[in-house]
C-alpha cells in the first residue's frame, strides 16, 4: 500500500501542474469548450492512474529484472554473453517505452502513415539495442566515456549532412523519447551491475553513468540511416488541430481501446518472455520472488494500456488546441512565457528525473545535492521549450541552428568538466524527456506549428524533444565545472 501511495504522489506531482495550467488558460487567454475540458480531465485521470500502475510495475518487476540481469552478466565476465544480452534487452525495453510509443504514433499521424509507427519503433529499438551492447563493451575495455560520445556525435553530425530536415527532427526527438520512465531505470540498473566488474571503486562510480547517453545516440543514428539509405518521400501533412476538436466524450476513449490494448500487450510480452527464459537459465528465483516480479509485469501492462488511452483520447488534444490558439494571437509573448513555464514545471515533476537525481546524490555520497541538479535542469529545459517556440515563430531558424552549436559546446565541455559530471549530464539529457514532455508539450508545439503561418508541422512540429534532451547536457556540465572549481578552492 505504501508503494502505491508513494507512486500516486509522484505522478500527481507530475501531472497536476499541467492540469492547473490548462484550467488557468481556459479561464484566461485560451477559452475551451465544455466537452473538450471534460475529455481533458478524464484523460488526465487515466494518465494519472495508468502512470501510477505502470511505475509500480517498473519498480516491482522491470527494474529488478535489470538489476538481476546486470549482476548475472557481471558474474559471467564473458563479452559475447554481455553483448547478446544488451542487444536483446535493449530492443525489448525500447519497444515498451511509453514516450517512444507516443512519438511513433505522432510521426505516423503527421506523415499520413508514410512513416509508420511500427517502422519508427523497430528502427529506433534496433539502434538503442546496438548502442547498449557497445556501451557494455566500453566498460569491458576501459574506453573513456567522452571519447566514445565524441566519436558517436561526429558520426551523427556526418549523417546529418545527408539527412532531410523532416527526419533530422524526428531522429533527435526519438533519442529523447526512448529514454523515459521504463528505459531509464532499467538501463541504469544494467549499468550499475556491469560497472561492478571494475575492482577500482572510482572507475566503477564513473561507469555507472553514461549508458543512457550512449544508448540514446543509437536512436538518432538509426533514424538518420533510415532516411539516408531509404527512398526520398514527399509527405502530405494533415491538419491536426481540427481533428482535436471533434468526437464525443466517451466515443473518443472507446474507439481506441482495441488498438492500445494490442500495443500494450506487444510492448510488455517480450520482456515477460525474457524474464521467464532467464529464470529457467540463470536466476532460479524462489516462487515468492518470481511471483512478485510477475505481479510487477501485470501492473506495467495494465498501467501502460490505461496511460496510452488517456494520453491519446483526451490529454494531448488539449495541448494541440492551446498551442494553436496561442500561436494565432497577435501578442507572441503569451506563447513564449507559457512555453518556458511548461518546460520548468514538467522537468521538476518528471519521474525519470527523480530516479537519476537520487542516484546522483547516492553515488556521490551527497556531495552533489539533488536540489541543485533539479534547479539546473529546470532552467535548461524551460529555455529549450521556449527556443522551440521561437523556431516556429521565426521561419529562418532551423533545428540544426540550435543543435550544431549546442552539441559542439556539449562535446567541448567534456574536456573540462569532471568526468563524473560528463556521464551525469549526458544521462540527464536522456531522462529529461519523459511522459509529460513526450505527450502534452509535444502536442502543444505541434499545435503551434500547425497554426502559425510560415511554419511546417512536420519540420517545426518535431525537434522540441531534441532541444529538451540537449540543454541539460550543457547546463549540468557547467554545474560540474562550478563544483570542480569549488573543490579546488577547498583543497
Amino acid at each position: 500500500m505504501d508503494v502505491i501511495v508513494a507512486k500516486l504522489k509522484e505522478v500527481l506531482f507530475s501531472v497536476t501542474p499541467i492540469i492547473i495550467m490548462v484550467l488557468l488558460l481556459k479561464f484566461t487567454v485560451t477559452p475551451l469548450g465544455a466537452d473538450l475540458t471534460i475529455r481533458f480531465l478524464l484523460g488526465s485521470f487515466l494518465v494519472i492512474v495508468g502512470l501510477t500502475l505502470f511505475l509500480i510495475g517498473v519498480d516491482l518487476g522491470i527494474t529488478p529484472l535489470g538489476n538481476l540481469t546486470g549482476t548475472t552478466l557481471a558474474k559471467t565476465n564473458r563479452i559475447w554473453i554481455v553483448m547478446t544480452a544488451g542487444l536483446v534487452l535493449g530492443f525489448f525495453i525500447s519497444i515498451a517505452e511509453p514516450g517512444l510509443l507516443v512519438l511513433a504514433n505522432q510521426v505516423d499521424q503527421v506523415t499520413s502513415g508514410l512513416v509508420s509507427d511500427k517502422t519508427i519503433l523497430l528502427v529506433v529499438s534496433l539502434g538503442l539495442a546496438t548502442l547498449i551492447a557497445l556501451g557494455f563493451l566500453r566498460v569491458f575495455f576501459n574506453v573513456p566515456l567522452y571519447k566514445m560520445l565524441l566519436a558517436l556525435y561526429l558520426m551523427i553530425f556526418g549523417l546529418s549532412i545527408f539527412t532531410s530536415r523532416e527526419f533530422l527532427a524526428i531522429a533527435f526527438d526519438a533519442s529523447g523519447a526512448t529514454t523515459g520512465v521504463l528505459a531509464v531505470p532499467f538501463i541504469l540498473a544494467l549499468s550499475v551491475g556491469i560497472s561492478r566488474m571494475k575492482k577500482d571503486s572510482k572507475a566503477s562510480e564513473k561507469d555507472s553513468f553514461g549508458l543512457v547517453a550512449i544508448a540514446s545516440t543509437g536512436a538518432i543514428i538509426s533514424v538518420l540511416l533510415l532516411d539516408v539509405l531509404g527512398e526520398k518521400t514527399n509527405f502530405l501533412v494533415p491538419d491536426m488541430s481540427n481533428g482535436a476538436d471533434q468526437g464525443g466524450i466517451l466515443l473518443a476513449f472507446l474507439r481506441i481501446i482495441p488498438e492500445y490494448l494490442k500495443d500494450s500487450l506487444i510492448s510488455i510480452l517480450p520482456l515477460l518472455v525474457v524474464l521467464i527464459v532467464l529464470q529457467l537459465m540463470a536466476f532460479r528465483l524462489k516462487k515468492r520472488e518470481m511471483r512478485k516480479l510477475l505481479t510487477g509485469f501485470a501492473f506495467a501492462f495494465i498501467g501502460l494500456f490505461i496511460f496510452l488511452v488517456g494520453v491519446n483520447a483526451g490529454f494531448m488534444d488539449i495541448g494541440i488546441i492551446i498551442g494553436r490558439d496561442l500561436a494565432l494571437k497577435d501578442n507572441k509573448a503569451y506563447i513564449l512565457i507559457i512555453s518556458f513555464i511548461l518546460g520548468v514545471v514538467t522537468i521538476l515533476a518528471e519521474p525519470a528525473v527523480y530516479v537519476l537525481t537520487h542516484q546522483i546524490e547516492d553515488v556521490t555520497s551527497g556531495y552533489v545535492k539533488r536540489k541543485v541538479v533539479l534547479v539546473t535542469l529546470a532552467a535548461g529545459v524551460g529555455i529549450a521549450v521556449a527556443l522551440s517556440v521561437v523556431r516556429i515563430l521565426t521561419p529562418g531558424i532551423q533545428l540544426w541552428h540550435y543543435l550544431l552549436p549546442g552539441y559542439v559546446i556539449s562535446l567541448g565541455l567534456m574536456f573540462f568538466a569532471p568526468k563524473l559530471f560528463v556521464g551525469i549530464a549526458f544521462d540527464a539529457g536522456g531522462v529529461a524527456t519523459g511522459p509529460m514532455t513526450a505527450t502534452f508539450i509535444m502536442a502543444f508545439i505541434q499545435g503551434a506549428a500547425n497554426a502559425h503561418e510560415g511554419a511546417d508541422l512536420l519540420i517545426d512540429g518535431f525537434g522540441m524533444i531534441a532541444m529538451v534532451a540537449m540543454m541539460p547536457i550543457i547546463t549540468l556540465q557547467l554545474l560540474g565545472l562550478v563544483y570542480g572549481l569549488k573543490r579546488k578552492k577547498t583543497l
